[in-house]
């Protein structure tokens, strides 16, 4: 410990603004000196199994040689340049490296520097698009209940109306139009009527709508539902009758969470916009990207601008690019679809949860596991309960989830397991 400067806790406590938390009563905030594997080092002595993958995006865990060495050898040449005027190599060999693993019309890509800026990216190229061919009046977007898209202004616009975080911005942000939140379950039957009430919706609002948004199979932070690939396909086929485009934010679900590289493909569609990040770099560095099809791109380049309004001053930033280019290397290289099956696997050991009179649901897709109870997490009380079982697990509203590094070994997965069981059989929430 001698090598780690001591943190200021009081200073951090005073001044600095954690996500999602008061400056009045702040959540506790725990010390880290250094991560490795799958574990976080904390200053006070514990070493604490990741359940939360840096909110899901430190696939290959942490400190790994090839994404370490990447980072090392590309800021020993250029940490970054504009990316106006000028391109170079990591921007170029990543672009060819999306465009070669994404659904096939995806041909042009626009990089930016977090998941948020690449869901107004989409938004402003859905817009755009349909200005440059006259069309003035598609300006809304459509999307479900419980969708979650970034805090930012536009994103938030288009996260859950009424149970998100942000229903307080009502009033100043762009009304669109919502439709109830996908009901059937991923692998279950598909109800015909939600199909239906959905294209009752499209013939009601197409000729305003400029696009649909939605996170494919498992909406995220705004719930964690899993819902059924039929009603993805039957979206993309309504899109295509009703002349609207599709932008599916895979921020979360993108690079094999699920059990395909993109969540996409459990549905086997291609949207018209694409939304990347989080795991991009292997949770290293901030990084993220919207690709689009040829149609879209061609048709906002013809169009009064000419260009797409946007750029971003870290866009294309080269030592996040040359990261990026490891990681999915490193994905490559490794069997992560044995790892994701393995690691869900190991995590049916949450079930047994639903012995307990307050859980009402426990699901698992891919290396994705959630307990949701009947009653709202305390997360301050129940952190402090996993940090005590050497366990970094970070709940939210009613939901207790894991989405660990793929790298993380059965035995570890079974202590969160075991560690969500004691916790709420304990009332440590």
């Amino acid at each position: 410990m001698s090598n780690y400067q001591s943190i200021d806790l009081d200073f951090d406590r005073e001044h600095i603004w954690h996500p999602y938390t008061s400056m009045i009563e702040p959540l506790p905030v725990y010390p880290v000196t250094h991560t490795d594997k799958n574990r976080i080092f904390l200053e006070t002595g514990e070493s604490l199994i990741d359940g939360m993958a840096s909110w899901w995006s430190a696939l290959h865990g942490y400190n790994h040689p090839k994404l370490v060495k990447a980072m090392t050898v590309q800021a020993s040449k250029m940490s970054h340049v504009m990316f106006g005027g000028i391109t170079h190599a990591p921007a170029v060999d990543l672009c060819k490296k999306l465009v070669e693993i994404t659904p096939k019309p995806l041909q042009k890509v626009f990089l930016a520097d977090s998941g948020s800026v690449s869901v107004e990216v989409a938004i402003k190229m859905a817009l755009q698009y349909w200005l440059s061919q006259g069309l003035s009046n598609k300006t809304k977007l459509m999307t479900a209940k419980k969708g979650y898209h970034g805090d930012t202004f536009a994103a938030m616009s288009v996260c859950d109306p009424v149970n998100s975080m942000h229903s307080m911005y009502q009033g100043f942000l762009p009304e669109h139009i919502f439709v109830d939140a996908p009901q059937s379950k991923f692998g279950e039957e598909q109800n015909d009527a939600e199909l239906i009430a959905l294209e009752n919706t499209f013939k009601q609002h197409h000729n305003e709508l400029a696009a649909f948004i939605i996170e494919p199979i498992v909406q995220n932070a705004g719930g964690m539902n899993f819902y059924n690939a039929k009603y993805l396909k039957k979206l993309r086929e309504l899109c295509d009758k009703y002349d609207v485009l599709l932008i599916l934010d895979e921020i979360a679900t993108g690079f094999g969470r699920t059990g395909k590289m993109f969540a996409c493909e459990h549905a086997d569609i291609a949207p018209d916009i694409l939304c990347i990040g989080k795991a991009l770099t292997g949770g290293c560095m901030t990084l993220s990207a919207t690709l689009t099809t040829d149609k879209v791109a061609l048709g906002i380049s013809q169009g009064e601008a000419k260009v797409l309004m946007h750029g971003p001053t870290f866009m294309g930033n080269p030592l996040a690019c040359a990261t990026a280019i490891a990681s999915l290397e490193l994905l490559e290289e490794t069997d992560w679809q044995a790892n994701v099956e393995r690691i869900n696997h190991a995590m049916q050991n949450l079930h047994r949860c639903t012995t307990l009179g307050v859980v009402r649901e426990v699901r698992t897709l891919g290396a994705i596991g959630v307990v949701e109870l009947c009653e709202t997490v305390d997360v301050a009380k129940i952190q402090k309960f996993f940090i005590d079982k050497g366990l970094w697990i970070r709940p939210f509203g009613k939901l207790i989830y894991i989405m660990p590094p793929y790298i993380t070994p059965d035995k570890d997965i079974e202590r969160l397991c075991s560690g969500i069981y004691e916790a709420i059989e304990h009332k440590a929430y």
